[in-house]
């Protein structure tokens, strides 16, 4: 079985997505996640969606929400997009506009962290802190 079912259908509306991103988007992209370590697809079609931003190797979502994500019936769809990536073991990132605007660098920090504990395996963790009295 696939990693996911790709919709053919969306792939035009992705490319335009992708050629019309927003400010915040575009900020996003091009000040940070383009030089990040891992490679992010921009506009990436998923399913039945289009993801702001993803992942594959930390299977991260980052999705950039405007004021309209406030609304009830888009809370509701967001809800249900969420649950279908979660089932594929994605982890989604909401960010709101305004955080991208007025917290760039945290909201950066935020998204490197979660790739950097979505990618490095449980064996190149650090060994536990030298505690005294154990020889």
């Amino acid at each position: 079985m696939p990693d996911y079912i790709h919709n053919k259908k969306l792939v035009p509306l992705a490319r335009d997505l992708r050629r019309n991103m927003t400010k915040e988007e575009r900020h996003l992209w091009y000040d940070c996640l383009r030089s990040c370590p891992v490679r992010f697809w921009r506009q990436k079609v998923f399913g039945p969606y289009i993801l702001d931003f993803y992942c594959p190797k930390a299977r991260l979502v980052v999705e950039v929400d405007g004021g309209q994500h406030t609304e009830p019936e888009a809370m509701a769809y967001d809800a249900r997009r969420t649950a279908f990536l979660q089932s594929y073991g994605l982890l989604v990132l909401r960010i709101p506009n305004n955080e991208v605007n007025q917290n760039f660098s945290g909201v950066c920090e935020y998204i490197l962290l979660a790739v950097k504990e979505r990618t490095i395996p449980p064996s190149a963790s650090p060994p536990p802190p030298f505690t005294q009295g154990r020889q």
